[in-house]
């Protein structure tokens, strides 16, 4: 596994160099910024399906399409996979499925761009998280674009601010959105990311399954909505999961998140595409920063100046 910036495993203590990218941290760079853009094109499709299915039964369905068919493909393999493998996947499901329920709850009381914003405080408390439990201390360039993608998110989503119940489960579900990073960066490895992906996948589809039977499902209704619906559970959700699973196992926690940031200014360009919604400079502004954001954690350790090598000292050979 090549060396990230920051240590994808926590086994170092004190601040690491960033370095230079290559092309095995490239290829997951650039599938990490894939994904946040399939994330930022559901939400334009999340919007129309809610207004008629509630958002526990959207989960329910979208979660159990996703969570069956990857059981039923893997499940010779399942048989083998280790229990500590079950344990640490299943743990990552249930933190997942936390958090996408507080967020579904926070949006229910706050303002969505107010929701939005504090969601994405994850890319802060990602660091913060390493650093507190598993002593992982983040390059300073980090820190940086962490502050320039949290300013870009505010420039980007935040109309108004208010503190209340909305607000605090908000910022819970960003906290569990950062372990859940910081755990899957500890936990994935090239060897295991296949069943972490699977088991993970199968404890979304069964916690939201039944947490949406209470009152009945409501189903989605025609061809439209079906497609969305696979759609969701298959690209952005399984397909998604995968990537990241894989991506993580081979770069850091911390450079993730700032990676994920892209996701609103993914958002924001599929609103203006297809959603119906005006671009503005405050998405433009915001967007730029996000973008900046990333790239310097990208090209900070090629501008970088590398220390010579030390030269050896010569020897004074005796002729004498």
């Amino acid at each position: 596994m090549a060396t990230p910036s920051l240590p994808t495993h926590a086994s170092a203590h004190g601040t690491p160099p960033a370095e230079a990218p290559t092309p095995s941290t490239l290829l997951p760079v650039l599938a990490l910024i894939a994904i946040t853009a399939v994330w930022g094109s559901s939400f334009v499709i999340i919007h129309g399906l809610v207004e008629r299915i509630p958002p526990i039964d959207f989960l329910g369905v979208r979660f159990a399409i996703a969570g069956a068919l990857i059981g039923i493909i893997r499940w010779r393999a399942l048989r083998q996979v280790p229990r500590f493998v079950w344990s640490r996947a299943i743990i990552l499901g249930m933190i997942f499925a936390l958090a996408q329920y507080a967020q579904t709850v926070g949006l229910a009381h706050t303002n969505a761009s107010i929701a939005g914003f504090i969601t994405g405080m994850y890319v802060v408390l990602t660091p913060v998280v390493l650093l507190v439990a598993f002593r992982v201390r983040v390059p300073a360039i980090t820190w940086l674009a962490i502050a320039v993608a949290t300013l870009g998110m505010a420039v980007l989503k935040l109309d108004a601010w208010s503190a209340g119940f909305g607000e605090a489960i908000t910022l819970l579900a960003a906290l569990l959105y950062a372990i859940h990073i910081v755990l899957l960066g500890q936990w994935s490895t090239p060897s295991n990311q296949v069943e972490l992906t699977t088991i993970q996948m199968m404890t979304l589809g069964v916690v939201f399954f039944i947490g949406a039977l209470p009152g009945g499902i409501v189903m989605p209704e025609g061809a439209l909505e079906w497609s969305q619906m696979v759609y969701m559970a298959l690209v952005a959700g399984l397909l998604a999961l995968a990537v990241q699973t894989w991506a993580q196992s081979r770069i850091s926690a911390a450079k993730t998140a700032i990676i994920l940031t892209g996701e609103p200014v993914f958002a924001a360009v599929f609103a203006v595409l297809f959603g119906g919604e005006l671009l503005t400079g405050r998405m433009v502004g915001g967007g730029l920063l996000i973008v900046g954001a990333m790239l310097a954690t990208e090209l900070y350790p090629l501008l970088r100046p590398r220390p010579l090598p030390a030269q050896p000292t010569p020897q004074l050979v005796d002729i004498s």
